[in-house]
């Protein structure tokens, strides 16, 4: 066990609930140089599934009031030069205390990390600011653009445990509710929905909708949906919207224009539904169905919602 890290280029701090990992940890780990802090219940682990870490702390702990967490954690960090979390809902409430608790600026939202500071995003997406740090700092990674790659050599693991504050926190967590898998951000989905011009009008987004809740999926949509108001902006994937990086991203109705494949990351699986064999999005596809988007739709909604004999 060890009473802090070392003094190192940068390290990712990754929160952990359950053994499981926060979007973007893989992401951020490899922006730090393949080097991490799990902080957390399960972080053993997590730590098997984190494969961008070539070096990495864990630290058990159920996850507190985030200002006592960030005052635990700043002694273990005050020889990092570069702390770096991903920008997930616990990464994004510690973060800001963190930069309080080592006296550091913040650097949130974004898009790439340096020694010398972050690219962020500012005014709803639409504008890349380039912030440089004049000495050590704190920041965000959003996930799902910059993609990792497994780390190379042997992995190293060590234990590590804070000393707690004696005061208490300035909040209670009463509890934890997850969103349901439809609810989730788009950043954050594993599984999305895309709705494209060729799925027609506010008839088929909203059994969009239905076969997102049966399938577990966010909704996400192009610009010429969100143009026409089917969905809201915050729903549109591209690079003037939101990016995702998702398992699963299943497309109807989607020609595959560089805006919007611009906010897709890097999907696992891509099936496109679209009547045009030759079209960017089904060129990009794993699965490439050639049909009516609607027709398909409806039909995948019937069959999702029969009931199972």
């Amino acid at each position: 066990m060890s009473a802090a890290l070392p003094a190192l280029d940068a390290v990712a701090v990754v929160p952990v609930r359950g053994g499981g990992l926060p979007p973007g940890a893989d992401e951020s780990a490899a922006e730090a140089g393949a080097a991490a802090l799990l902080v957390g219940d399960g972080t053993e682990a997590a730590r098997a599934r984190l494969g961008s870490a070539r070096t990495a702390w864990t630290m058990e702990a159920p996850l507190p009031d985030a200002g006592v967490l960030a005052e635990a954690l700043a002694p273990l960090l005050a020889r990092v030069h570069t702390v770096l979390l991903p920008a997930s809902p616990d990464g994004r409430d510690l973060a800001p205390r963190l930069a309080v608790a080592l006296d550091r600026p913040l650097l949130a939202g974004a898009v790439a990390v340096s020694g010398q500071g972050a690219e962020v995003l500012r005014h709803g997406g639409r504008q890349l600011v380039e912030l440089a740090a004049a000495g050590p700092f704190v920041a965000t990674l959003l996930p799902g653009v910059r993609g990792a790659e497994p780390a190379r050599g042997e992995p190293v693991t060590h234990r590590v445990e804070a000393g707690w504050p004696d005061a208490p926190g300035g909040t209670e967590t009463l509890g934890t509710v997850a969103p349901g898998p439809g609810g989730t951000p788009l950043p954050q989905a594993s599984r999305v929905l895309g709705a494209g011009a060729g799925l027609g009008g506010g008839a088929a987004v909203g059994l969009l909708a239905r076969a997102g809740r049966a399938l577990g999926a966010s909704v996400g949509a192009t610009r010429a949906v969100t143009d026409q108001g089917l969905l809201p902006h915050d729903r549109q994937i591209g690079t003037t919207g939101v990016v995702v990086d998702p398992d699963l991203y299943l497309a109807f109705g989607v020609s595959g224009a560089a805006q919007h494949v611009g906010g897709l990351g890097s999907p696992r699986h891509v099936v496109s539904v679209n009547t045009d064999p030759h079209c960017p999005m089904t060129a990009m596809a794993d699965l490439g169905i050639v049909a009516d988007a609607p027709a398909v739709l409806a039909e995948l909604v019937r069959r999702l919602e029969a009931p199972h004999e």
